[in-house]
Formats: structure tokens, C-alpha cells, sequence
């Protein structure tokens, strides 16, 4: 069986949405010739010839994966992606413009060239990053007036070295952001 960290939800979770364990998953879709599949072909057995709702044949098939090897925690069919948020004592529309207006977002994000793709004050920006190659997907939610939530998304890493320096490179950086956004 796979260890607990390296399945997408647990197994009390899995049982009582889809009346199987993960184990009892695995030994089915060993059955099924699985290892020998790709994703969407996974993914359409468990829909078709079990029936599972589509969300849950994915959470199945990630666990699958994961656990037979086929994937590693954090990896995605473009790359691997990571995702890091914040809350901030800060007004969303405050956030989005540090992101957005690029005097304040050296003073959190020094020496950092960005190319913003599409943005909807005060939601959301769409960012290829300064590698060129991948990309942010940048959210944000007001959670009152003076507090919202920062959510980075990081996608098309290489690899889960990447995954794992970027996480970590992430978390600080939004503890950066929110020290500035909270002055």
C-alpha cells in the first residue's frame, strides 16, 4: 500500500465516496490491466465500467498512479506544479496591485522580470515567469475588507527537485509580500 502523504485524499474519504478503499482500488485496477494505461484511459474505466463520478475517478486514478509508481506527488501531465497561499491583513485590491504595479512589487519581488498574460482586478493574473518556460497562475479572494488570501499556483516545473525549491521559494515569498502589504 502507499503511504498516507503520497495519496490525494484518505482512505475513510475514498470508502465512503466511492465503497472502496484504496487498497481494495488497487487490487481492482491491477485487474483491469491498469498499470498498462494511461491517465485518461484510467480515468474512462473507472467511469464507464464503474461509474464513479468524473471527480473521484480522477482522485482514484492520482492515487493510483502514486501509489504504483506511475507519478510522483506534485506532477502534472505538462511538468510538476506547486501551490503556496497567504492570508494577508490586506484589502485584495492592495494585494492584486502588488502583484500588478511593478514599484510594489520590487519591494517584495526585487529584480524579478515578469510578463502579466491576461488580469482581472482585484481576482486574478496570469504570469509566464522570469524562466520563460513556466507559469504562475496568480489568485486572489477577499476575505473582508481589510484581509484577503494570496494563492500561487506554479506550473510546467521540471521536475520534482523544482517542485519541492519552488514551494519553499514560494512560502517565503509570500511572507515577504505579506510583510510589505501589512506595514
Amino acid at each position: 500500500m502507499a503511504t498516507t502523504s503520497k495519496l490525494p485524499v484518505g482512505d475513510d474519504a475514498v470508502l465512503k465516496r466511492t465503497g472502496k478503499t484504496w487498497e481494495q482500488w488497487f487490487v481492482s485496477l491491477d485487474r483491469a490491466g491498469a498499470k498498462k494505461m494511461n491517465h485518461a484511459a484510467i480515468a474512462t474505466h473507472l467511469y464507464n465500467v464503474r461509474k464513479l463520478p468524473r471527480w473521484w475517478c480522477q482522485m482514484v486514478v492520482v492515487g493510483y498512479e502514486r501509489a504504483r509508481g506511475l507519478r510522483q506527488v506534485h506532477e502534472r501531465p505538462n511538468g510538476f506544479e506547486i501551490g503556496v497561499s497567504r492570508t494577508i491583513a490586506a484589502p485584495a485590491v492592495a494585494a492584486y496591485r502588488a502583484w500588478a504595479d511593478t514599484k510594489t512589487r520590487d519591494r517584495w519581488l526585487p529584480k524579478t522580470k515578469i510578463a502579466i498574460r491576461t488580469a482581472s482586478e482585484p481576482k486574478s493574473l496570469r504570469i509566464t515567469w522570469r524562466d520563460g518556460k513556466t507559469t504562475l497562475e496568480v489568485n486572489i479572494y477577499a476575505k473582508g475588507p481589510r484581509k484577503s488570501q494570496v494563492a500561487v499556483q506554479h506550473h510546467r516545473l521540471r521536475d520534482a527537485t523544482a517542485a519541492a525549491k519552488m514551494k519553499l521559494y514560494w512560502a517565503k515569498t509570500l511572507d515577504r509580500l505579506r510583510d510589505v502589504l501589512e506595514k
